[in-house]
């Protein structure tokens, strides 16, 4: 097997020119001009390969090499082409077309798969327009209700399921989920997203398992005011109370009593939000991980009473709603070896990892074996215009790809 990797970095500069905002920077949010442009454009890409394109209600993309005996469940890889506003262009894409370049590097050394290999391009892995993080995986696995899902709303009052059907994608979403044993196995290929390949010397991260996300929304309200006129001892200001639950939320993490517990306040909206005004609401995001689930939750449950102490303490109104609670993932036992085994063929220095961020593996993990691939980035930066990962590193990702699904699909 031979992976190209001068047309693999190719295609993923090529794409990384697909944004709403200039090079090195990528932003492509869910059904906006960019996110369109770049589906059709990796469509073309597939057809050119001689795969079987389809879109289901969500707008989730199949890209399918038949199988010999295309009866049998599939074989899948994927990820996701989405990007939040001024991010990298690793991030998702090099699973997605290190994965279209793993069908090719095995078309092209002449293997017939017994199994189908279908390569998945996931919608809205990001929670940037709808608030919730791997819309098409989470529906695919049945952890996001379609009906819930069709409510979705953006900040412009629009719903998910209006801007999917404008997008052109009909259906019903409880369409969305496979039948049952339509997946033999998912093998996902992503950057690190930390810096722990970079620093150990590691080429290959193999995956264990996946940590729990939590997304909690909390809202603060008061009555505002002329930020000169109304004296302090009158005020019950609501920002106040947020900056109070945003130290909370650090502390509640650092004292969780577990080395992979994370919490971070990464949204504050602030009405009216002028300068001269006390704010009169306050809605802060709220993101808790652990690869413990029952801890992640008691961790939630302290951020949500520090809230409501808060609240009370400063005279404000309190309302939080919890987003979304997902289970940890363990990757597939088989599929960690059948990826050592070929990283030993390859003569790859590989090392087993937990992955502290998510991914659509997580709600893949619901439908059938999974497993998980890592490159290292440099510096573990992600999520910014300087996201990295050297060619070399892209290639030999897409190359243990590529012989992991030659196994799998055998």
């Amino acid at each position: 097997m031979t992976v190209d990797a001068d047309r693999l970095v190719g295609e993923i500069e090529a794409l990384a020119q697909i944004s709403d905002t200039p090079y090195p920077s990528v932003t492509r949010v869910l059904f906006t001009g960019p996110d369109m442009r770049g589906r059709d454009w990796m469509v073309e890409r597939c057809e050119a390969e001689g795969l079987d394109v389809r879109f289901d209600a969500v707008g989730n993309l199949f890209a399918r090499w038949e199988g010999a005996e295309p009866e049998l469940a599939a074989v899948a890889t994927g990820s996701h082409t989405d990007a939040i506003p001024n991010a990298g262009r690793f991030d998702g894409v090099v699973g997605v077309l290190g994965g279209l370049e793993a069908i090719r590097s095995l078309k092209a050394s002449g293997l017939t798969p017994r199994r189908s290999i279908e390569l998945i391009v996931f919608t809205a892995e990001e929670p940037t327009r709808f608030g919730i993080g791997c819309v098409g995986s989470r529906i695919m696995s049945g952890q996001l209700d379609p009906g819930r899902a069709a409510g979705l709303t953006d900040a412009d009052g629009v719903t998910l399921e209006e801007a999917r059907l404008a997008a052109g994608y009909a259906g019903a979403l409880s369409l969305v989920r496979p039948a049952v044993g339509h997946y033999r196995a998912f093998v996902e290929l992503h950057i690190e997203q930390g810096p722990l390949l970079e620093r150990d010397g590691v080429q290959i991260g193999v995956v264990t398992a996946i940590a729990a996300p939590a997304t909690l929304r909390v809202d603060l309200t008061g009555p505002g005011g002329h930020a000169g006129a109304v004296l302090m001892v009158d005020r019950a200001d609501p920002m106040v109370a947020a900056a109070e639950l945003v130290s909370a939320v650090d502390e509640v993490a650092r004292g969780s009593g577990g080395p992979d517990t994370v919490a971070t306040c990464g949204l504050v909206d602030v009405f009216p939000g002028a300068v001269n005004s006390i704010p009169r609401e306050v809605r802060l995001s709220i993101d808790v991980r652990d690869t413990d689930g029952a801890r992640r939750d008691r961790v939630v449950d302290a951020i949500r009473a520090k809230g409501r102490d808060a609240a009370t303490r400063r005279g404000v109104g309190h309302r939080d709603e919890l987003l979304n609670a997902d289970p940890p993932a363990t990757c597939a036992p088989e599929i960690v070896a059948q990826i050592e085994a070929v990283c030993t063929e390859q003569g790859v220095v590989a090392q087993r990892m937990i992955s502290r961020a998510y991914h659509d593996s997580l709600f893949m993990a619901q439908i059938c074996p999974t497993g998980m691939i890592f490159i290292p980035c440099r510096g573990g930066v992600s999520h910014r215009p300087d996201e990295f990962a050297s060619p070399e590193d892209i290639a030999r990702g897409a190359a243990v790809l590529a012989g992991t699904l030659a196994k799998l699909a055998a």
